[in-house]
């Protein structure tokens, strides 16, 4: 028996009924995931489902971590891609450099952790945790990288989403040649047209393999300027769209930040009138309580600017391993929404920094008019 009358006491009954195996994960999901960080990632699959993809949503995926070598790009990232629910990308390069071996028909295995790593040293075998994989691996996908990226048409200045869409072109045809279906998270972002960025390029192995062409006297280099105007402009025309911006966000680091601070970027930096994302959903197991930015609750992106903060009731974290929360997430959305036509954001970069430039003008024109006006002021 219950005080109805309560406010705290408005919320559906723990009355789960028993699981059968017969379930589908979405049905579980929506069933068993009732408290806890089962209860998060139940919210966090509705946020995604019934807000984020609703309407004209623009929704931007951060990635961090070993995900892809544990096969998440072609499980996971890759459906989603296709399903047209993650419209821009910002990624460690690690995740991309990894993503690229699949491609070129190289292969992963899964291992133990509990292993010798001299012992796997001495066998020519490098480990990512239980991830075990040939070094010769790394040094067929530096030489395809240099090769690709030696190139007439890398010789100039590039945000890093033209140089992962020129890399995921050619991924994408060593593919073909091989006589392989989809296995780079690249090359299906370059054939969908789906921006994507570093926002550390050079702490990865393409990033070294560029910084060596440099040497040679390649003039191959990243603009990171372009990286962070190009992401802004992204989330400001989903807002003036008449749509909504959204943040994935799996896991945390460098790629986090940069996802979210596109809104400081227009607000902040550019002097543009705007408030904040949308929705905000991350899926970390990072505490927030040693002051990190994998951890940095949406409460404090709400001080930023970075979150909307009449959305913060909406935004949801899941304390979980990415490699269980994502998969769960996708399954569910491919579940329960119906594909969305392709946003192809990369081909529509010079118009929507054209319409940041127009923003950034207007925004600038009426804070040197309120100077003069103050100054004018004073003199008076």
């Amino acid at each position: 028996m219950t005080d109805a009358s309560s406010p705290y006491l408005k919320g559906p009954r723990i009355d789960p009924a028993p699981i059968t195996g017969a379930e589908t994960a979405a049905e579980l999901i929506d069933g068993a995931f009732l408290a806890y960080n089962a209860g998060r990632l139940r919210e966090a699959c509705r946020l995604f489902t019934q807000r984020m993809l609703a309407g004209n949503g623009t929704v931007g995926m951060s990635l961090t971590g070993a995900l892809t070598p544990a096969g998440l790009g072609m499980s996971t990232v890759i459906p989603l891609i296709e399903a047209g629910f993650v419209d821009w990308i910002v990624s460690t390069g690690a995740n991309l450099y990894h993503d690229a071996h699949f491609a070129l028909g190289f292969s992963m295995h899964t291992g133990r952790p509990q292993v010798d790593d001299v012992a796997l040293r001495e066998d020519g075998v490098v480990r990512i945790y239980d991830i075990f994989f040939d070094y010769r691996v790394l040094l067929r996908t530096d030489a395809f990288i240099r090769q690709i990226s030696a190139g007439p048409d890398f010789q100039r200045m590039m945000s890093t989403a033209e140089y992962h869409y020129r890399l995921g072109g050619y991924l994408r045809e060593r593919e073909k040649a091989l006589g392989l279906n989809r296995k780079s998270l690249l090359g299906v972002a370059h054939e969908y047209e789906v921006p994507v960025y570093t926002s550390s390029p050079g702490d990865s192995s393409i990033g070294m393999n560029v910084a060596e062409l440099a040497l040679a006297g390649y003039e191959l280099r990243y603009d990171v300027s372009a990286d962070v105007n190009e992401t802004a402009a992204i989330v400001l025309e989903a807002k003036r769209d008449g749509g909504t911006s959204s943040v994935l966000i799996v896991g945390g680091g460098s790629p986090k930040n940069f996802v979210l601070q596109t809104e400081p970027q227009i607000q902040e930096v550019l002097g543009i009138d705007e408030r904040g994302h949308d929705y905000y959903l991350q899926i970390t197991d990072a505490r927030p309580d040693t002051g990190g930015q994998s951890g940095a609750t949406q409460a404090e992106a709400v001080s930023w600017g970075k979150v909307d903060p009449e959305r913060l009731p909406d935004a949801v974290v899941a304390y979980l391993d990415s490699t269980v929360g994502l998969p769960l997430l996708a399954c569910y959305a491919l579940a329960k929404v119906p594909p969305r036509t392709p946003k192809r954001l990369y081909g529509r970069r010079a118009e929507l920094m054209d319409r940041l430039r127009a923003g950034y003008a207007a925004a600038r024109g009426s804070r040197d008019e309120r100077a003069r006006a103050s100054k004018l002021a004073g003199e008076g």
